[in-house]
């Protein structure tokens, strides 16, 4: 009996999970351009055979709209039948990276980047799934279904069709914005289920002439790779995109596995072994020709939130799943199409830190523009091309604020003929990036005096900004002689900046270390 109501919280959790995932993993595959039973495929193993490997004990794994766009690529450029070998090697080379302890290093990735990322991968979502909100094709990538929208816009006015399926994707998305806050219900059904489960007695009560769902058996849509399949990881195309599966996903789950850990007080995710955990689900999704998986934080949070106590709602969820698949197939064959896009543009806004913005440029405004600009890069290039520039602007931005110098100046004041010389003391990191505002600032102290430049508060000189301050020297030096220079602790030797550096009995500079 004691071990019937230890397993009862983890019972009820993972019927819960099994709700949130069964919209949301056939919706993926939707929009991802394959079957609609792969989605359900990557659920199940995510439960089944991930769920009971060691990590985090409470995340939950299975398709996720964060991977959609890349999925979605992939399959047109290379095709369904290509789709399970390039998940299978993100799965391998996941596994390396955990075997080579790699994966708390992923924690060093720049939040900014990460919540540009995801929001990217939002805009992009949303762009596509506008077209299947009226049961129209997009026209492919971000800034091309983007230039599409007046067109499908003056499109959906002019057809009966494609308002009905609007109506119904719209209505959708008012559920789901609207259902949790009826509390009662939202603790019995999921939002994502009851706002499809809506549309589907609403499309079939009113016998409205909208796409359903295609459904072709779990069985039929499996499809391990081939031989020939492959031969395509030979091509540089394949191995970005496997490059970028295995980053992504890998990113996506361990940022998941630390959200969850902020949500319970259970034992820790050990990252490591979490990486590993998704390597051996994807390199399986991969055999089977599925959607590549990741941790999903919709689901773990459902999970967490639900009750779950150990890794068992997980694996269960993973048996509902696989329940529904062989039992309920022909139940897909009633969902409307609309309906999953608003599911997936719902996903998509909530993946947009809008309310976060704000407040980031407020506060850290370079975190912003890389923000925005990983973002940006994301719908007008694509996944992996802008997640590149998001980490070089990151890179770029740590750069520049860790190369702070500044210049302190005294003496400045003192006039007439038996004023001292000025002191100008450079305290901070001076590297080349400092330069231009550091030379503006010596270029503007007066010819006539004498300056001494004292660089003993530096913590870093790096050697363009030493031959350049070595530089600015000679072209004060006066005509006879140089003053001798002062060693001190600090920045360490200054180059050489030539012969005469420094001042005699007229107006000169010195450089001290």
């Amino acid at each position: 009996m004691r071990k019937i109501m230890a397993i009862r919280p983890d019972f009820t959790a993972s019927l819960v999970v099994f709700l949130v995932a069964v919209p949301l993993c056939v919706g993926v595959a939707v929009a991802s351009g394959v079957p609609a039973e792969l989605g359900l495929v990557t659920g199940i193993v995510g439960g089944l055979l991930t769920g009971f490997l060691p990590g985090s004990s409470l995340q939950v794994s299975g398709p996720a709209a964060g991977l959609t766009v890349l999925v979605y690529e992939a399959v047109r450029e290379f095709g369904l039948s290509a789709l399970g070998v390039l998940v299978l090697a993100a799965g391998v080379l996941q596994l390396v990276m955990g075997a080579l302890r790699l994966g708390r290093w992923f924690r060093a990735i720049s939040m900014a980047v990460v919540q540009g990322m995801l929001a990217g991968i939002g805009l992009v979502l949303i762009l596509g799934q506008l077209y299947a909100l009226t049961d129209a094709k997009p026209p492919g990538g971000g800034l091309g279904n983007l230039g599409g929208l007046p067109e499908l816009a003056a499109d959906t006015i002019w057809s009966d069709q494609a308002l009905t399926a609007a109506a119904i994707g719209v209505g959708t998305i008012a559920v789901l914005a609207l259902w949790p806050r009826w509390q009662r219900a939202a603790r019995v059904l999921p939002a994502p289920l009851a706002a499809v489960v809506l549309a589907t007695v609403a499309v079939a009560v009113l016998r409205l002439p909208v796409a359903r769902v295609e459904v072709e058996g779990l069985l039929s849509a499996v499809q391990p790779p081939g031989g020939a399949d492959f031969a395509r990881l030979a091509e540089a195309g394949a191995v970005g995109t496997v490059l970028a599966f295995a980053l992504i996903a890998s990113a996506e789950s361990l940022f998941s596995a630390a959200a969850v850990d902020r949500l319970h007080d259970g034992p820790r995710t050990d990252y490591d072994k979490e990486l590993m955990a998704q390597g051996v689900g994807n390199a399986a999704c991969g055999l089977l020709g599925a959607l590549p998986m990741t941790a999903v934080i919709v689901r773990s949070s459902a999970n967490v939130r639900a009750g779950a106590r150990t890794k068992a709602s997980r694996v269960l969820h993973g048996v509902w799943l696989l329940l529904f698949a062989a039992a309920f197939p022909a139940a897909l064959g009633v969902v409307p199409l609309a309906a999953l896009a608003g599911v997936l543009v719902h996903a998509g806004w909530k993946l947009v830190p809008v309310r976060d913005l704000l407040p980031l440029w407020r506060e850290h405004r370079g975190e912003a523009v890389v923000l925005a600009g990983t973002a940006v890069a994301i719908v007008v290039t694509n996944l992996f091309e802008g997640v590149v520039i998001g980490l070089l602007m990151a890179v770029a931005k740590s750069a520049w604020e860790t190369s702070h110098a500044h210049l302190e100046v005294s003496g400045l004041e003192d006039r007439g003929p038996g004023a001292g010389p000025i002191l100008v003391r450079a305290l901070g990191n001076a590297t080349f990036l400092r330069l231009p505002r550091l030379l503006d600032q010596l270029e503007a102290l007066p010819r006539e005096r004498t300056v001494v430049l004292d660089l003993s508060g530096l913590r870093h000189l790096d050697r363009a900004c030493a031959a350049a301050l070595g530089s600015w020297a000679e072209r004060r030096r006066p005509g006879d002689g140089p003053e001798p220079v002062d060693a001190g602790a600090g920045a360490g030797p200054v180059p050489d900046a030539g012969p005469g550096t420094g001042v005699g009995t007229g107006a000169g500079s010195t450089i001290r270390t």
